[in-house]
């Protein structure tokens, strides 16, 4: 197995195929590197680098108990980026590892990293508060600690047969494979990473992070989003990068990239050939 070890002795696991300049996928919460299997093989077969981790406490990386938070995750791609000698490389993440990608390139990413991409993305900030009155209510995160205390396993189908993918939208072509493959990549992960990350999707701020990116970004989400509603995600977060492109997707899903990897991979493809 690719891993590397982190200062405080975390092993991340990553896969890293093929040559030229890097692309880095960042995975959405409770999922893995895996879920990038389409975007890994489209893009290896034009010519770009291709490397997918686990974030601490999902997929194959250690189970901590410590680090379930947005600057250690930040940290960690910061160290695998370091040991793999990732240059002018492109990050590009989804949902939480929108929210990572953000972390990192306004953190760590000087002179590292040549453009950004978010894929319905949690930036700015999830929950609902005075500052964010558009927010999602605590309500609906105390009820995803819940359900997953309770029964994580049930949880995990019910958001992947739900609103995930827009599969309770009437007429949605119901794809059981990819449901079951999400539900497998989430009962790899730890129990308590997963219930601790609800924490951080939504109450991480990243409008400073926003502020400070200077790379071009863009910004990709649907507007049929139901788990990161966009009206409070992307449309505020394209006023705060300086070098951002929003484009919105009419009727597409929280999960889009793997539901229509077709339209998003060609606009991944155009804007980093761009």
């Amino acid at each position: 197995m690719n891993t590397i070890t982190t200062k405080d002795g975390t092993q991340i696991f990553y896969r890293d195929w093929g040559s030229g300049q890097p692309i880095v996928f960042h995975h959405g919460w409770p999922l893995s590197g895996d879920d990038w299997d389409n975007q890994m093989l489209f893009f290896l077969q034009h010519g770009y680098r291709v490397i997918a981790h686990d974030r601490r406490g999902h997929g194959r990386s250690t189970q901590t108990s410590k680090g379930n938070d947005m600057d250690t995750y930040a940290s960690d791609v910061a160290e695998l980026a370091a040991q793999l000698d990732l240059k002018n490389a492109i990050h590009v993440g989804h949902s939480t590892g929108g929210g990572e990608v953000v972390r990192y390139v306004a953190k760590h990413g000087n002179g590292h990293v040549a453009k950004a991409a978010l894929i319905s993305a949690i930036p700015p900030v999830m929950l609902k508060s005075e500052m964010n009155p558009g927010g999602t209510p605590m309500e609906v995160f105390d009820g995803y600690r819940t359900s997953l205390a309770a029964n994580r396993a049930q949880f995990y189908l019910d958001v992947a047969r739900g609103p995930f993918y827009g599969f309770n939208r009437p007429g949605a072509a119901i794809a059981e494979g990819m449901i079951r493959n999400w539900w497998r990549q989430g009962m790899m992960g730890s129990a308590l990473a997963h219930y601790e990350c609800i924490k951080v999707f939504s109450e991480t701020d990243l409008t400073d992070d926003l502020r400070k990116i200077d790379v071009p970004i863009l910004i990709m989400h649907g507007d049929d989003d139901q788990v990161v509603p966009i009206t409070d995600s992307a449309e505020l977060s394209i006023r705060l990068v300086k070098n951002g492109t929003l484009k919105i997707y009419k009727g597409l899903p929280h999960g889009m990239f793997a539901t229509h990897p077709e339209i998003i991979n060609r606009d991944l493809l155009a804007f980093i050939r761009g």
